[in-house]
């Protein structure tokens, strides 16, 4: 039987550690077939500096915990670590982290994707970017493929794999 961990969730300043979090999500498990993970970096997009971002504390927390559950709700997952940065970040560094385990690989994969998917529109956080080039910054408004990618897990609700 698949006991998952209750999902681990930080909203933080200073940088994660891949392998010591992935370490974390299956020390002491024996049922964890895989483990899926991914990491978004800060991009150099059309000469930035730098994104900041911003958070309201407690809430951000609570919103992504909420969107942590609903995918240890739709997969078996084993464990589940959501790690997001906050503060002043520069090109190549990391934002973000996911990490979805499961006794089988399609779980802990579409797990991670959902996760990552419903980040990017449900997780509240504020992106300004500062730019090189004396443009100043600018808010980041929301984007209609993100709003997509989210539409398509809310289409296929009840259809997770086992």
């Amino acid at each position: 039987m698949t006991t998952a961990a209750a999902p681990g969730v930080r909203v933080q300043e200073a940088p994660f550690d891949l392998s010591a979090e992935s370490a974390a999500l299956t020390a002491g498990r024996e049922d964890v077939g895989a483990v899926a993970s991914f990491v978004g970096l800060c991009r150099a997009d059309d000469g930035l500096a730098a994104l900041v971002l911003e958070h309201y504390p407690g809430m951000t927390e609570r919103a992504i915990a909420g969107i942590a559950a609903e995918a240890c709700e739709r997969w078996p997952l084993t464990g589940c670590t959501v790690v997001h940065r906050v503060g002043r970040l520069r090109p190549g560094e990391p934002i973000v982290l996911v990490l979805t385990a499961s006794p089988h690989r399609a779980a802990a994969l579409e797990s991670c994707a959902f996760l990552i998917d419903w980040l990017k529109t449900g997780a509240p956080f504020w992106k300004r970017e500062e730019f090189t080039d004396g443009r100043g910054e600018r808010w980041v408004e929301a984007k209609a493929e993100d709003d997509a990618a989210a539409a398509r897990w809310a289409a296929r609700a009840g259809s997770a794999a086992a």
